[in-house]
């Protein structure tokens, strides 16, 4: 039997984390939680994640934006795929030249926008911790 993926969501907002926690753990993944940044760091230097659940709006700002990129310039968790899942996506247009946020604007492997629909979270989380098993076969 398989080990369980263990998960670290960072977000602020309680009623979110224990409703995508509940999500997680219900299809068989280990969830770990932090409700700020800093905390959120120290435990993935602290412990071992296969994946990494962001909210970008935290504290003064943007700072889930700052956490992504710390994670990228350090050598030991530059690989940990992270899914950002946000409901600012548009609020955010101003930081980034006054469009909505993409993807490549800020080093993550995928975006997810709240309210989250259970299927496409768990869709999107089998995707990046396996990524081999739902890419399309070349014919």
């Amino acid at each position: 039997m398989s080990e369980r993926k263990k998960l670290m969501i960072i977000d602020d907002d309680p009623e979110y984390v224990a409703a995508t926690r509940a999500i997680l753990e219900g299809a068989g993944y280990e969830a770990d939680v932090a409700y700020n940044p800093r905390d959120g760091l120290a435990a993935l230097r602290a412990h071992r994640h296969d994946l990494l659940l962001l909210d970008l709006l935290m504290g003064r700002g943007a700072e889930g934006i700052t956490v992504a990129r710390v994670i990228r310039a350090d050598p030991a968790l530059k690989r940990l795929p992270i899914l950002v899942v946000t409901g600012l996506r548009t609020q955010l247009a101003s930081i980034f030249g006054n469009r909505a946020l993409h993807a490549d604007d800020i080093p993550l492997d995928d975006l997810l926008e709240k309210p989250v629909v259970p299927a496409v979270l768990l869709e999107k989380v089998a995707a990046l911790l396996h990524p081999a098993a739902s890419a399309q076969p070349v014919s």
